[in-house]
């Protein structure tokens, strides 16, 4: 089945509205940081965050047993550190936050046991859109900084 062309158009534009927000654009860079070996230099941020996109008929694909998979693990991480990243960089714009974390291979050490328990979809980890993923992030970023907007010394302190 074919989309019309009007259908498709709204897509993409809902895509690349998406992929300019600051939260996604932060998530980008906090990627491409991450990767030190220059293999996703000439990737775009859509195929970046391909990942992400974890759609209704691939989440129900997904074996909720077991111990997560690393790039789950690998994409919640990215996730919640870009959303860290962004409350930051609202309160100090030039301020560069950095983490030292040992390097090791994709996978090497990130089975917790137990962690199914307490976050039994942490498999199913995603977003059905880019669009999906912008506001899930913004509405995080948005929702930690809100008292402070009302009394920014408080940020400060």
């Amino acid at each position: 089945m074919k989309l019309p062309e009007a259908a498709t158009c709204a897509a993409i534009d809902e895509d690349e509205a998406a992929l300019a927000t600051p939260f996604v654009k932060c998530l980008v860079r906090l990627i491409r940081a991450e990767e030190s070996y220059c293999l996703w230099e000439g990737k775009s941020d859509a195929a970046l965050l391909a990942g992400f996109i974890v759609t209704r008929n691939r989440r129900r694909a997904i074996p909720g047993m077991g111990y997560p998979d690393p790039h789950a693990l690998w994409r919640l991480d990215m996730f919640y550190s870009a959303v860290g990243l962004a409350i930051a960089e609202r309160f100090r714009p030039v301020t560069p936050i950095v983490e030292a974390k040992p390097v090791r291979p994709l996978g090497a050490g990130l089975s917790v046991p137990g962690v199914g328990s307490f976050c039994p979809d942490i498999h199913r980890f995603g977003f059905e859109t880019f669009r999906q993923l912008a506001e899930a992030g913004t509405k995080l970023v948005d929702d930690a900084t809100a008292d402070t907007e009302v009394s920014p010394d408080v940020a400060l302190a």
